[in-house]
């Protein structure tokens, strides 16, 4: 069973992209859009995490309420209550709490220091080519190959 850890380092992008919560909402959909990605880590000036800003957000609190992207700052419709995981915790562990909370990224934390954000379609990939490996070497055995 893989650890956050092991799927930090088969990333092959390991940037984490911040933004600071006073900027503007388009500004952070420009840069989830030009890196083509979901969410960003919302952090402040002492690099403590204040929030995380989603797609999801966007679209149900600025869009379906009609607000303007250009004038709306990240710290208005992020969600500040921001779950973590830590590098030693397992894939099962990450995805019964992603499942549980309705989640699609969780950073990684390493003695409070922010080292990685992981997402569900990470776990999704980990656990396919694990499943994967065990298929083959099911069908190893079964034929007599060892």
């Amino acid at each position: 069973m893989s650890t956050v850890a092991q799927i930090l380092q088969t990333k092959h992008d390991k940037s984490v992209y911040t933004i600071p919560p006073d900027v503007p909402v388009l500004d952070a959909v420009r840069l989830m859009a030009e890196k083509g990605i979901g969410a960003l880590l919302v952090v402040r000036e002492d690099e403590q995490i204040a929030g995380i800003m989603t797609e999801r957000d966007y679209a149900r609190k600025v869009v379906l309420h009609g607000r303007a992207s250009s004038q709306t700052p990240v710290r208005d419709i992020m969600t500040s209550s921001v779950m973590y995981v830590r590098p030693e915790n397992t894939v099962h562990e990450c995805m019964a709490l992603m499942t549980e909370n309705r989640l699609r990224h969780l950073p990684v934390l390493d003695n409070g220091n922010l080292v990685g954000l992981i997402s569900i379609g990470d776990l999704v990939k980990d656990i396919i080519s694990e499943q994967r490996f065990i298929i083959e070497q099911l069908e190893h055995y079964i034929m007599g190959q060892r």
